[in-house]
């Protein structure tokens, strides 16, 4: 078996214990795989060539010392409006023609791209922009959100999140948002705040954009509405491009029109 052969099938094994990190959302699982990625990396790096620029770990470590300035960190305090969070980072989206051009991005810069996550960007549900726009990104912790015990549903996290005037993510955040954040630290997790996509076996999944120590990843974790999350994880979820006018102020602005 060749080197690269076998580098592949080691970075297999990692991208699926990436996979069951995510998905439990277990700290013991994600220290495990960092460890191990890190371990990968330093193996592979020496051999890695022009193709893998960008992604690699050794191109994320270039990345972190020349992109400037590094994005703020994001605050850790209870929040009670989308109003009073800080946009996390801006990207842009409807920039590829289609699936398969964003797929190909992700290939010639490097990003390793989970089973789960590859299966799903080429599902017919999953869609992208057919025009360029902005999209303001927040991250958020259930915590932040007020959930007080040590998980919380899926579902309930969304709705909180909803009821506080933030919004799901597209699908083609999380593939995109892996392309435009080249100098993300080592360890971080952030689970994009989707509605579900199913494989082609019928599971839901949703999108985790992660540097596990290997190099930087997406991937895919459990999306069922009742899965529990630790309330420690963060979410990538989008700010409203406008924010909903309030019952007061569209009552205050009836009352000066004409009958």
């Amino acid at each position: 078996m060749s080197f690269s052969s076998m580098s592949f099938s080691r970075m297999s094994v990692f991208s699926s214990r990436a996979r069951c990190a995510a998905g439990n959302d277990d700290s013991s699982a994600r220290r495990v795989y960092v460890l191990a990625s890190m371990l990968w990396a330093a193996c592979v790096i020496p051999f890695a060539t022009p193709a893998s620029a960008q992604c690699a770990a050794r191109d994320v470590l270039q990345n972190q010392l020349k992109l400037k300035p590094r994005l703020a960190p994001a605050s850790r305090q209870p929040v009670s409006s989308a109003r009073e969070v800080a946009t996390w980072k801006t990207i842009t989206i409807g920039t590829f023609a289609d699936t398969l051009a964003l797929r190909n991005a992700l290939d010639s810069r490097g990003c390793n791209v989970g089973g789960q996550a590859a299966e799903i960007l080429a599902r017919p549900a999953f869609t992208i922009s057919s025009h360029r726009a902005n999209v303001e990104l927040v991250d958020l912790s259930p915590a932040q959100l007020g959930f007080t015990s040590d998980t919380v549903t899926l579902a309930n996290v969304y709705a909180r999140a909803r009821q506080l005037g933030f919004e799901l993510a597209a699908a083609e955040v999380g593939p995109q948002l892996r392309l435009q954040y080249l100098d993300q630290p080592i360890g971080e997790f952030l689970i994009i705040a989707m509605e579900p996509i199913k494989t082609w076996s019928g599971e839901p999944i949703i999108l985790n954009v992660a540097n596990g120590g290997a190099g930087l990843i997406l991937i895919g974790q459990d999306g069922r509405l009742e899965v529990d999350i630790f309330v420690t994880s963060r979410f990538i979820f989008a700010r409203p491009s406008q924010p909903a006018a309030s019952a007061e102020l569209i009552g205050s602005v009836a009352g000066f029109l004409p009958p």
